[in-house]
């Protein structure tokens, strides 16, 4: 009669499978240790792409430094995620999502723009900025204008130009013709608020901060606070934000942490200010998840006109 040998076999058994879930927990140290975020803070240092686009993320011709509000942002909140160095990869603006997925870098810092299309391809942080219109006038804001429907309502002659976001604008909101004045260039518009020609010339609000930064006559100033048009509709602003892999949203979510601990914050504000940003263009309580979801017509990712209006 021959002896069962299962009973034998089982502390062989029993070995096998403590070697199997040995190996197991082995398999997810090593993936977990092989995270973005855990490689970037072993090596105290991460890959970030960029487009060169002053006045969000660009290489100073003269100290080599990357600068700019996204890379100025970026490296203060990498800080203090343990991460204390970024190694700048430069790309084509339009390239900053394909090269982020390729693999090129680990996360893009350009003011890259919150389009509900490409949340289906890469993860946002929450933004770091907004981006809408403003006014210059002249100092004092003698006519009280704070926004476009202060123009259309007071009969301000009000100034553009050619080709802008707000050209756009102005014509969707009905302001007559004999109201406006087309110029050629931003210069020559301040000029006309000093002299009396217009009452108040429109732009990017980050394009009028450049000029007021730039003129020392104290006869123009910013129009605070300004209302953009139409004043209920968050679309018309273009909210900022840094950009990751899908799979790396635990790097995602610690960045958001520290982002969230820094914007609005006298440290954040400093920052920024020599680019042209202040408290005005401040994301609020505006999450990425909002503008994933919302529904809007997809726009130009630099002056954010609609690039499909006739279906969008």
């Amino acid at each position: 009669m021959k002896v069962p040998h299962h009973s034998r076999s089982r502390p062989a058994l029993m070995r096998w499978l403590s070697l199997l879930l040995a190996a197991t927990f082995w398999v997810v140290a090593c993936q977990d240790s092989g995270s973005t975020l855990a490689q970037a803070r072993a090596n105290g240092r991460i890959r970030v792409g960029f487009a060169n686009e002053i006045p969000y993320a660009y290489q100073d011709l003269d100290t080599g430094e990357l600068t700019g509000e996204a890379l100025a942002v970026a490296r203060v909140v990498l800080a203090a995620l343990g991460i204390p160095k970024m190694t700048g990869v430069l790309t084509e603006f339009r390239a900053l999502i394909p090269d982020l997925k390729a693999g090129r870098f680990d996360l893009i810092a350009a003011g890259l723009d919150i389009q509900p299309s490409d949340c289906e391809q890469i993860a946002f942080s929450n933004p770091s900025h907004r981006l809408g219109s403003g006014l210059i006038v002249a100092a004092g804001n003698p006519q009280q204008l704070h926004g476009y429907d202060d123009i259309a309502d007071n009969g301000a002659i009000l100034g553009i130009v050619a080709g802008t976001d707000e050209q756009a604008k102005i014509q969707a909101l009905g302001i007559p013709a004999a109201q406006v004045v087309v110029l050629p260039t931003a210069p020559s518009a301040v000029n006309a608020v000093k002299a009396g020609k217009i009452a108040a010339y429109a732009d990017n609000a980050l394009i009028l901060q450049e000029l007021l930064d730039t003129d020392d006559s104290g006869r123009v100033a910013k129009a605070d606070p300004f209302e953009d048009f139409p004043a209920a509709d968050e679309t018309v602003y273009r909210y900022g934000a840094f950009g990751f892999r899908r799979q790396d949203a635990d790097l995602r979510d610690a960045f958001n942490e520290q982002l969230a601990a820094l914007i609005g914050t006298a440290e954040h504000l400093a920052l920024i200010r020599p680019f042209g940003f202040t408290a005005q263009e401040l994301p609020g309580e505006m999450t990425a998840a909002r503008l994933c979801q919302r529904e809007a017509p997809e726009r130009n990712p630099r002056t954010g006109l609609e690039t499909n209006p006739d279906t969008g």
